[in-house]
């Protein structure tokens, strides 16, 4: 097993805790309302089940910087150790103030996890399996809600009691200016014999620099790196031509490009800069550590990364209001109310366990769903699995309006409502489950990647605070019916966001996919002024 599966795998037990604790809660809830004597206060209650969200979401908000100041590794580390002290914290809690501190810590270490799992697994797989491991923290959660929801289901048929009883392929070409990149060395030129460097970089891309020299403005030649992104194959029709601009960023009239494949670049150090700099080693085969380290806010300005944040904002929005956390957190509810106990009373089951054990039923049946998009979600590409799954969400929630307007039945209604809830978890977990987040792990720039996923992850939560308290009262002031007819409507609005805003990634190194971003933020900048 490759060391980057073996990552992949160990980042993402974050998200099976998440799974865990998502599904546990409900179940927990009737025993802490008993134990702590909180059937007159509602509003404890809530609090016990927001806390995690409250606390997942304000770390959010400081996660990103963090993040890109002192690295990825230690931050999930500190995940970990938060899940571990919230946990035995919790077991010992003597009150329900002590219960809450513990809440939020739990929502530290989940916070955490949610924002960053994405963004180290994206950095350290491979090109042509970065989406099979970065749809692992789905699968994990997932698993983690249905050996949860297990649990709760044992513990409903008891008594309530108190707790007291790959690897890279280097090339080097010879460079004017010393030895740029380690390895086997040969040569190659570009345009009047300038001296060119390259390295594969995966996904049959080719990472080259090339030294140019220009006058500057006091008669002294100055030179400077650029990055050129090189493909060695032709590419899809859909994908936008590129060329080699000049320092700067933009091409004047007449001035120097190339034309191939697929190949975009962007300036990089230039001499200036690299004078006090030795030009060997790590520091050149990753030339964004010679610079200064943190977030540079002013970048987040720049119209790539704003376009790149407006996709990932945008697609973490309509992943909320399409009412994924808010179902998952009241699927009992919503199917004790379809009626779902009628299926299972013949077996002796309460309403109640009957509805847990149909949630348990339906998260293990996403696991395969899961399965599936892993295998094509680096096949198929991540634009296609959600162009293909959003409308059999549309469907299936059509059929749940349906359903609650209809008199079709107490039977009928019980089997067409869990039909649906099983078809809409199955296909979301396939598409907008995981997708939002394998794409906001991939379309910013290395620079201020950290701070931006952690702007998305920041929308995530305030969605899935949002939705999950708003949804009793518009069960209670529109029913289920009106719920998911709202739900239905975001998804429409989803399918024509994606098919307008949303581009493939698949088989792309990082370092293009942000390219393209840039270039296309640039050249529809341009046509508008």
């Amino acid at each position: 097993m490759s060391g980057a599966v073996l990552v992949a795998i160990a980042a993402s037990i974050g998200n099976l805790l998440q799974g865990w604790d998502n599904a546990t809660i409900a179940g927990a809830v009737l025993y802490i309302k008993k134990e702590f004597s909180l059937e007159t206060q509602p509003l404890i209650e809530g609090l016990i089940v927001a806390m995690s969200l409250i606390g997942a979401t304000v770390i959010t908000t400081f996660s990103g910087a963090v993040a890109d100041a002192v690295g990825r590794r230690p931050l999930l580390i500190a995940s970990s150790v938060l899940y571990f002290v919230s946990g035995l914290v919790m077991l010992w809690a003597p009150n329900v103030y002590v219960l809450l501190l513990a809440r939020l810590v739990d929502g530290f270490g989940i916070g955490l996890a949610v924002t960053l799992v994405p963004l180290y697994i994206s950095e350290t797989a491979p090109t042509d399996i970065r989406g099979l491991l970065n749809t692992l923290p789905q699968f994990s959660g997932s698993g983690g809600m249905f050996l949860s929801y297990c649990m709760v289901f044992t513990m409903s048929l008891m008594p309530l009691i108190s707790r007291q009883a790959t690897s890279v392929e280097g090339k080097e070409i010879a460079a004017p200016h010393g030895s740029i990149m380690g390895g086997v060395g040969r040569s190659s030129s570009m345009q009047g014999g300038e001296a060119v460097s390259s390295m594969g970089i995966g996904g049959g891309w080719q990472l080259a620099w090339k030294w140019t020299e220009r006058e500057g403005a006091d008669g002294q030649k100055e030179g400077g790196f650029q990055r050129i992104y090189l493909h060695e194959e032709g590419v899809s029709g859909d994908r936008r031509g590129s060329i080699l601009s000049m320092p700067g960023g933009d091409i004047p009239p007449g001035g120097e490009y190339i034309q191939a494949a697929a190949l975009v670049s962007q300036p990089a150090l230039y001499s200036k800069d690299l004078i006090e700099q030795q030009l060997a080693g790590p520091a050149m085969v990753h030339p964004s550590e010679a610079v200064a380290k943190g977030t540079k806010w002013a970048e987040l300005f720049e119209p790539g990364v704003k376009h790149a944040l407006f996709v990932g904002i945008g697609l973490q929005i309509l992943q909320q209001f399409a009412g994924i956390n808010g179902v998952l957190y009241y699927t009992p509810q919503i199917l004790e109310q379809a009626g779902v106990g009628v299926l299972l009373s013949n077996i002796g089951l309460s309403s109640s366990s009957a509805s847990i054990l149909i949630s348990a039923l339906t998260t293990l049946l996403m696991l395969p769903s899961i399965g599936i998009a892993m295998r094509l979600m680096d096949m198929s590409g991540r634009r296609f699995l959600l162009l293909s799954t959003i409308p059999v969400l549309i469907v299936a929630l059509a059929v749940l309006v349906l359903v609650n307007v209809l008199d079709v039945g107490t039977m009928v209604h019980a089997a067409l409502s869990t039909i649906s809830v099983i078809v809409y978890f199955c296909f979301f977990v396939m598409g907008f489950g995981p997708i939002p987040n394998i794409l906001c792990a991939e379309i910013f720039p290395t620079s201020v990647r950290g701070i931006c996923i952690a702007i998305c992850a920041l929308t995530f939560w305030i969605g899935d605070i949002i939705v999950t308290y708003t949804l009793p009262v518009m069960l209670n002031a529109i029913g289920l019916a009106g719920v998911f007819g709202i739900y239905a409507i975001v998804c429409v609005l989803a399918f024509v966001f994606v098919y307008m805003k949303v581009p493939e990634t698949k088989g792309m190194p990082l370092e293009v996919i942000t390219e393209f971003f840039s270039v296309g933020a640039k050249q529809g900048k341009e046509a508008t002024d």
